[in-house]
C-alpha cells in the first residue's frame, strides 16, 4: 500500500520572506513574517500605550508601516528593525497625543480668562523670561547643524525622520547633533548659572 506524502511546509527565514516580498509584492509574504512577530509587536505597543485597545490599533498600523517601509528599507536583523518601528510609532503617537492635549489645555485656558492667568503667572515668575533669553542665546551658541536640529526636535517636536528628510542629515547624525545640543546647551546653562 502507497501512501502520498503529505507535502512538508517550507519554513523561510526572516531573509528570504523580506526577499520574497521585495521582489513580487506578494502580501503573503509580508504576512508570515508579521504572524511570527505580532506577539512581539502588540507587547511592544502594550508597554507604551497602556492600553489595550489603542495597542491593537497600533499593531495593525504597523503591519500598514511594515508594507511601505521594507521595501525601502536595507533591513539587516528583521526583529530587532520592527521592534525599532513599532517603538517609533508608539513615541510619535504620544508625542501626537500630548501635543494635543497640551493644546487643549491651553484653548481651555484662554477661554477661562487666559488674561488673568497671564498676569498672575508673570508676577510670579518674573525669571521665566529670563531664562527663556537665555535658553535662546545658548541655543544662538551651537554650530548650526546642532541648532536646526534642537530646534526640529525639540521646538516643532519633529522626529528623526522627519529632521533627517528635512535637512538631508543621515538620521544616525541627526541623532547625534540633537544629543550633542542638548549637551553642550546644558553645559553653557550651567556656566551662566554659576556666574550668577
Amino acid at each position: 500500500m502507497f501512501f502520498k506524502r503529505s507535502p512538508k511546509k517550507i519554513v523561510k527565514d526572516d531573509d528570504e520572506l523580506l526577499s520574497l516580498y521585495k521582489a513580487s509584492g506578494e502580501i503573503a509574504y509580508l504576512g508570515e513574517l508579521y504572524e511570527r512577530y505580532v506577539h512581539l509587536i502588540f507587547g511592544v505597543c502594550l508597554k507604551y500605550l497602556k492600553n489595550e485597545e489603542e495597542s491593537k490599533d497600533m499593531s495593525m498600523l504597523v503591519f500598514e508601516k511594515l508594507a511601505v517601509a521594507v521595501k525601502t528599507t536595507d533591513i539587516k536583523n528583521f526583529k530587532s528593525w520592527l521592534h525599532v518601528l513599532t517603538k517609533n510609532e508608539c513615541l510619535m503617537l504620544l508625542r501626537s497625543k500630548k501635543y494635543k492635549q497640551e493644546k487643549a489645555a491651553v484653548e481651555i485656558n484662554a477661554e477661562e480668562g487666559m488674561d488673568m492667568a497671564f498676569s498672575l503667572h508673570h508676577t510670579e515668575d518674573d525669571g521665566l523670561e529670563q531664562n527663556l533669553q537665555e535658553l535662546a542665546g545658548a541655543i544662538e551658541e551651537l554650530p548650526p547643524e546642532q541648532q536646526t536640529c534642537i530646534r526640529l526636535f525639540y521646538l516643532e517636536q519633529k522626529c528623526y525622520k522627519e529632521i533627517a528628510a528635512l535637512t538631508g542629515f543621515d538620521s544616525k547624525k541627526v541623532k547625534s547633533y540633537i544629543q550633542n545640543g542638548k549637551r553642550n546647551l546644558k553645559i553653557h546653562l550651567q556656566k551662566l548659572d554659576e556666574e550668577s
